[in-house]
């Protein structure tokens, strides 16, 4: 298995990406204790210059910490990731699927959770991201940042001009998209 490395808008984070799904929930890992449910995670963070890492469906970012280089670290993590991967080794072992189809969900979040879902994550996932549905509350859509977004320095414009811009001409109703 083949697996390529390229750079994110966020210098501390790079996206090492799979030619195939290598799991089907994307899932954030801000710290070591996280972990608990990937063996591919633990296994990343066993190196101390590693600050955080994300999983998405054919893809890891992992963030770094400022005092190491990425001329050093792509080439072989990628070869780490592929043999893990390669190996049989399990990336997730308990899978939760996430409540976004919630029952209880009024018909506006049900319609923002889908256009979040169907256009705005495929795109910030092309940089190593993703976000995530907190919220809608008082007009305001309440979002998490995850994956290469966190930290990144152009997380504000991607939240303001691209994903704000979007879910207001979708939903006029809104009048800001806040991260938390």
């Amino acid at each position: 298995m083949n697996v390529t490395f390229e750079t994110t808008p966020n210098p501390a984070t790079m996206k090492f990406n799979f030619a195939n799904k290598i799991t089907d929930i994307a899932s954030d890992f801000p710290n070591v204790e996280a972990t608990e449910k990937s063996p591919l995670a633990a296994k990343i963070f066993g190196f101390p210059w590693v600050s955080a890492v994300y999983i998405g469906e054919n893809f890891v970012t992992i963030t770094k910490q400022d005092w190491v280089d990425w001329k050093v670290l792509a080439q072989p993590l990628s070869g780490l990731l592929a043999e893990h991967v390669t190996s049989g080794q399990p990336v997730m072992i308990e899978l939760q699927k996430a409540n976004d189809e919630g029952t209880n969900d009024s018909e506006i979040v049900k319609k923002m959770k889908r256009v979040l879902q169907n256009e705005i994550k495929p795109v910030v996932a092309l940089d190593g991201g993703d976000i995530a549905f907190v919220k809608y509350e008082n007009t305001k859509l309440y979002i998490k940042m995850l994956g290469s977004c966190v930290g990144c320095p152009s997380s504000e414009a991607t939240l303001k001009q691209g994903i704000e811009v979007r879910i207001k001409e979708v939903f006029p109703e809104v009048t800001e998209v806040v991260s938390v």
